[in-house]
């Protein structure tokens, strides 16, 4: 055989072995990431009355587009600035009709962006969140931006994960410092080069703006801004209801390393992933919800989650009156698990046995790691940690290592791509003899 025969078989073979595995890797994965946002139910009818307004109050309005927003971003903020017991706090978006978060996660929104403008009588609210939105920098987020612009130089904005980037597509950001998650802030800073993005802090306060980094990070930067609004003692008065501990402003700037490679594992190749069920009860905390679907059902991305009702599909109530909507009853879904967030247990027939995570008065975003460590595998939480933007330092994990059967499918993918191509160039040859 020639040599140019040779290095066309080599390159033959390294296709064979890249090809399905790739393949198998780029399908799942790009399920794993849309299960993130998923349509949510029907809206309730009637719809819920809105929250009633205190006009002695201060007005917080944490945003969100028609395509959701990220739960732990929005949910956080929400119940920090709630707790202070200080402000009217809506969750408000382009129209009033549920909206996914993620990890499978239904809201209704509190109100529209008109019935905000209503209801202040055209005064800008005194604090205007907004989280990370899936539509980023597109054209349906233009009514967010459009919006939030209107308020800018009159409200306190608070841009937490890749909300920063709504922002910076609405031109606000130019000239002004900016920080957003680690993962997605290099990509910001080339299609937004006039923004001073800073890396490595938790929060920055650039007057106007209080940007944070990833995802935990925003529950910081909140409290931040409560501490402007109202003082010291009412940020930390919302911290300890939070259960949070609060995190200084500069941090390590997160970098991708060898590690991560459980994340393309979970999403490419965990081809029957566990089914989670979360029960929503009235006066759930909103903080533990996300706790429980940001983890398991968006960043793990090796399970799913699902909203259930104890009995029947209904809404249900928050600690702090936001409306959530369930996607069936525990009776008639399939789950592995049964996770229910805060507050108590209640009675319930069918299913497996419920879980309460977390247990009351601890932080919930370090119990679910816990458990994911337990439940799913070490590198996974530590991985979810990262994302997350939960300080890990002193978290010590228990629970499995490396997935040994997880890491070696795609190398076993490698080689049934191999012997499919040895297959058929050996009965290539075997017919050109019966030819010859």
């Amino acid at each position: 055989m020639s040599f140019v025969g040779r290095v066309g078989r080599i390159v033959l073979v390294l296709v064979a072995a890249l090809a399905l595995p790739a393949t198998v890797a780029v399908v799942d994965t790009r399920a794993a990431f849309a299960g993130s946002y998923t349509a949510p139910p029907p809206a309730p009818s009637p719809l819920p009355a809105p929250p009633a307004h205190d006009p002695t109050r201060r007005t917080a309005v944490v945003v969100a587009s028609t395509q959701g927003a990220a739960v732990s971003d929005a949910l956080g903020a929400y119940e920090a600035l709630a707790a202070t017991g200080a402000f009217n706090v809506y969750l408000a978006a382009p129209d009033r009709h549920p909206l996914p978060l993620t990890g499978g996660l239904d809201v209704l929104p509190d109100l529209s962006f008109a019935d905000v403008d209503q209801r202040l009588g055209g005064a800008a609210p005194d604090l205007v969140v907004v989280p990370a939105v899936p539509d980023a920098a597109t054209p349906t987020s233009r009514p967010v931006e459009e919006w939030v612009a209107r308020q800018w130089g009159r409200s306190l904005v608070v841009s937490i994960c890749n909300g920063a980037g709504v922002l910076a597509s609405a031109g606000l950001l130019d000239g002004h410092r900016a920080t957003a998650h680690w993962t997605r802030i290099d990509s910001w800073q080339q299609a937004f080069p006039a923004v001073d993005w800073q890396r490595g802090q938790r929060w920055i306060d650039d007057g106007a703006l209080i940007s944070t980094a990833g995802v935990l990070s925003g529950i910081d930067g909140t409290l931040h801004a409560i501490d402007r609004l109202l003082g010291p003692a009412a940020a930390a008065r919302a911290a300890v209801a939070l259960h949070w501990t609060p995190r200084p402003v500069v941090q390590e700037q997160h970098t991708w390393s060898p590690a991560d490679a459980i994340v393309a594992l979970n999403a490419g190749f965990r081809w029957d992933p566990p089914r989670i069920g979360v029960l929503l009860t009235d006066g759930v905390s909103e903080s533990a919800l996300a706790a429980v679907f940001d983890t398991y059902g968006a960043q793990v991305l090796a399970t799913r989650t699902v909203a259930l009702g104890a009995e029947v599909a209904q809404v249900v109530r928050s600690r702090h009156g936001l409306v959530l909507l369930t996607r069936g009853t525990v009776a008639d879904t399939a789950v592995d698990r049964l996770l229910v967030p805060g507050g108590v247990v209640p009675r319930i027939n069918g299913g497996p046995a419920p879980e309460l995570v977390p247990a009351r008065g601890t932080d919930p975003f370090d119990a679910v790691l816990h458990d994911v460590a337990a439940h799913v595998d070490v590198p996974t939480a530590r991985w979810v940690a990262r994302a997350m933007e939960y300080p890990d330092a002193d978290l010590e994990f228990t629970g499995p290592g490396w997935p040994v059967g997880l890491v070696a499918r795609p190398f076993l993918l490698a080689a049934v791509g191999v012997g499919l191509v040895a297959a058929v160039g050996g009965l290539r040859r075997a017919r050109a003899k019966v030819s010859a």
